[in-house]
């Protein structure tokens, strides 16, 4: 039973008092923290976080401080260091908005001293003191520039009003304690630097005073700058950008008008060209129209007058067949008249010879009366010269020439009246 207990008791100190002891000698420094242990002996040991701090109870006093940055809004009223054309100070009026940023020093020695105379102070005081450091380094910075300083982006050495007012380069480095580190003097450097001659003189004119405190100066940014010729410069950039403005919108207007009206006239000149274009095509196409009939004219005209010459060549060659059919059909009547007639002659000839004298004289005699009146009128109105040579008589030459007359007709009234050939023809 003994045995178990000091065990136990040894456990219980190999696992908590050791461990509570060695917890009560080293402390965690977090980030962005820094643990000042001051030992009985009056030394001083600075821990930066994070990490552990050594300490031993009864013989360190430990104390916290913050090495995180210290942002200070600035509210800075006052005038500038403008002449006017004869010299004479012309100040004016501007406000400029702020933010400016410190911080504790990176040496032992100015953290000992922001311990001492900045973080021993109450919350409230400590943010007054900063904002009255920089405000009245910030208004003596405002008096040392012009108005066209303030609002320039870049700007060479600021003007200097006057002995005194106008810290030199070298005071910077001179303000700055002894035992301060090198890294402290190359961020002075490096701050004088900037191209921004408000936050330059605001830097100088400030560091002896932080570094009074153990803190240093980081950065200024300048928010805004006004005032009222400011303002007015703004509004005349303003009118005379929106006069800018309107002018080109008004040569941007013009040239689209002009752009418009060089588009409609050339519109207009392809329109009227596409009209002369079509009249002279109409013209063509009347011209080509009246060519066109001009020749179905005279199509319809050679097509008429071959038309003509065929039915002329037709009537022609109708007439011609109708003329040789007439001429055959009268040679075909001649022939059978003069067929007729022979054969009538024939019959009559032959009737003579069979009924001899008597017949023919029969026939005279039955004549007689239809033909006497006509040979009379004829032999009254005929003057008769026979002459004979065949030893007859004029008398008897006569008579049988008036015979032979008789005859002859008599034949034809008897072919006639026999009915050998139609009358007529």
């Amino acid at each position: 039973m003994q045995t178990l207990i000091l065990i136990v008791a040894v456990l219980f100190v190999i696992l908590v008092v050791i461990p509570a002891i060695v917890a009560s000698f080293l402390r965690d420094v977090e980030a962005g923290t820094i643990r000042m242990v001051s030992w009985i002996t009056g030394g001083t040991v600075i821990y930066r976080g994070p990490g552990k701090s050594k300490e031993v109870p009864l013989l360190t006093t430990g104390t916290t401080l913050s090495s995180k940055v210290i942002n200070v809004d600035l509210d800075i009223t006052d005038q500038t260091a403008d002449l006017d054309m004869h010299g004479q100070p012309q100040p004016i009026k501007v406000r400029v908005l702020a933010s400016a940023i410190v911080s504790v020093g990176d040496t032992d020695a100015m953290i000992r001293t922001a311990a001492n105379r900045f973080f021993a102070k109450p919350d409230a005081d400590q943010m007054n003191t900063l904002t009255d450091l920089l405000s009245s380094s910030g208004r003596r910075a405002i008096n040392l520039l012009t108005h066209d300083q303030l609002f320039s982006a870049k700007t060479t050495t600021p003007r200097a009003l006057g002995s005194g007012e106008a810290v030199p380069p070298s005071h910077a480095s001179a303000i700055i304690p002894m035992d301060a580190s090198a890294s402290a003097i190359q961020a002075v450097q490096a701050a004088e630097d900037d191209d921004d001659p408000l936050a330059v003189i605001i830097r100088k004119a400030c560091s002896r005073e932080l570094t009074d405190l153990g803190l240093i100066f980081n950065s200024l940014n300048i928010k805004v700058v006004q005032s009222e010729v400011a303002d007015a410069r703004r509004r005349m950039s303003a009118a005379e950008a929106q006069a800018n403005a309107d002018i080109v919108s008004a040569q941007q207007a013009r040239r689209a008008k002009e752009a418009q009206l060089e588009a409609d006239r050339a519109i207009s000149d392809k329109q009227r060209e596409l009209e002369q274009t079509r009249a002279s095509n109409a013209a063509l196409i009347a011209q080509a129209e009246a060519k066109k009939q001009d020749a179905l004219a005279i199509q319809r005209t050679s097509e008429l007058d071959a038309t003509q010459i065929a039915q002329a060549k037709a009537d022609a060659e109708r007439v011609k067949i109708e003329a040789q059919a007439a001429a055959e059909a009268e040679a075909i009547r001649i022939t059978r008249i003069a067929d007729a007639t022979a054969e009538s002659i024939a019959k009559v000839n032959a009737a003579i010879q069979a009924g001899g004298e008597s017949y023919f004289r029969y026939r005279q005699i039955e004549m007689l009366p239809q033909i006497a009146p006509v040979i009379a009128d004829a032999l009254s109105d005929a003057k008769l010269i026979t002459i004979s040579n065949d030893g007859k008589g004029a008398a008897e030459g006569t008579t049988n020439s008036i015979a032979n007359v008789i005859q002859t007709v008599l034949a034809a009234q008897l072919v006639s009246k026999s009915g050998i050939v139609p009358d007529g023809k």
